[in-house]
């Protein structure tokens, strides 16, 4: 028996890919709350499907991608969005809770980009440098080819997707360098480097307004270089329900993947699921 339910909770998590089809909302009022990376995203999205759907509220919330699994699983919102895939934790609370694995949706894909200030010399670095730089290993501009001078590197918060999905694709589970500066958000970590001409940061290609993003083994972090693999720290960004979603919850995210949806997406700096004409 319990063969059987493990089955079918898979089941359920894989056909959530390829289609929505629970959780409808009857308030007229469509909460969806998450990662800061995605909070442009989610916002200009909630904008569009409004201006569609006059009686639909999109409300939108912030706080980070642990903040809105949370979130989901306390039932506090309708979708969850995520920069991360949920953790084998996450998704042994859904199942404990609801008996279910919960259904992943692809939002957009993402170029996760290391940025300096515009005046560093800096153009590329090698993805190892980058390593060095971020755990520590290496504190001086010179040892990375640049002019010689400290480094500050400043890190997203414990509880952003985007810090854990660094920690663990480029970092590869090393710790960050104990000096590292402790942002919060997308845009404070923009604003961050945009006003410090020693700082290295990381974020959504999204948020690169008075930055410069570097190129990494000389790949630039452009959506074409995502689209052919070539850029090497780039991601999915998704949408989390607990069980398959219907009513206005699948309305939403099925416009969300639509041309149109998309389209949204790639005018506000992320990246289509696919070309879009």
């Amino acid at each position: 028996m319990r063969a059987i339910i493990v089955l079918s909770l898979l089941a359920v998590l894989l056909n959530g890919c390829a289609s929505f089809g629970s959780g409808g909302t009857a308030s007229g009022v469509l909460r969806i709350k998450g990662s800061d990376s995605m909070l442009l995203l989610v916002q200009r999205l909630a904008e569009g499907y409004q201006r569609k759907n006059p009686g639909i509220t999109v409300e939108v919330e912030g706080g980070g991608s642990s903040a809105g699994i949370a979130s989901l699983t306390a039932g506090t919102t309708d979708i969850c969005a995520t920069s991360r895939p949920l953790s084998s934790e996450e998704v042994g609370a859904l199942a404990r809770r609801y008996r279910s694995l919960g259904v992943s949706i692809l939002c957009a894909k993402d170029a996760l980009s290391v940025i300096v200030h515009p005046k560093n010399p800096i153009f590329d670095l090698p993805l190892r440098r980058v390593v060095d730089i971020f755990t520590g290993t290496v504190q001086d501009w010179k040892e990375a080819a640049g002019e010689s001078g400290q480094i500050t590197v400043y890190s997203r918060e414990p509880n952003s997707g985007t810090y854990l999905y660094f920690e663990e694709h480029v970092l590869l589970g090393k710790e960050y360098s104990d000096d590292a500066v402790t942002v919060p958000g997308a845009r404070s970590m923009t604003a961050a480097i945009a006003d410090d001409t020693s700082g290295i940061g990381y974020t959504t290609s999204a948020y690169l307004q008075g930055v410069k993003a570097l190129s990494i083994d000389s790949v630039a972090p452009t959506a074409e270089n995502v689209r052919n693999g070539r850029y090497p720290i780039s991601r999915y960004l998704y949408f989390y329900t607990v069980h398959q979603p219907e009513g206005e919850i699948k309305r939403f995210l099925d416009w969300a993947v639509s041309a149109e949806g998309q389209a949204v997406a790639a005018e506000n700096g992320y990246i289509p699921l696919y070309m879009i004409e």
